[in-house]
């Protein structure tokens, strides 16, 4: 399955740390091999047809994607500082990923 990655996405990975960088691409190529099935500790599910994928580490990133006809999108992503996901963030992908049926 292809990804699509947004550009601010691509923006935001390259803005990371060299070793977070590497541990991001690693973990987009197991998104891409495993799709719907890659499940924790690596990708979760947050609604209906968002998920968010996990890169643990020095700075904990998440990516929030979805799948559209046959690609997964890269809506958005952040360094998660708090315990919760900012609601701001969540609420960015969503409506990036209802752009996308829309």
């Amino acid at each position: 399955m292809q990804i699509h990655i947004d550009p601010e996405v691509e923006e935001f990975i390259s803005s990371l740390e060299k070793s977070t960088i590497a541990k991001t691409l690693r973990t987009l190529d197991l998104l891409e091999k495993f799709t719907f099935n890659l499940s924790m500790p690596h990708s979760k599910k947050v609604a209906n047809d968002l998920f968010e994928l996990r890169v643990r580490g020095q700075q904990e990133v998440r990516i929030f994607y979805c799948f559209q006809k046959g690609t997964i999108y890269l809506l958005s992503g952040f360094i998660k500082k708090t315990q919760k996901t900012p609601p701001s963030e969540l609420a960015k992908a969503r409506n990036k990923c209802q752009n996308l049926t829309s």
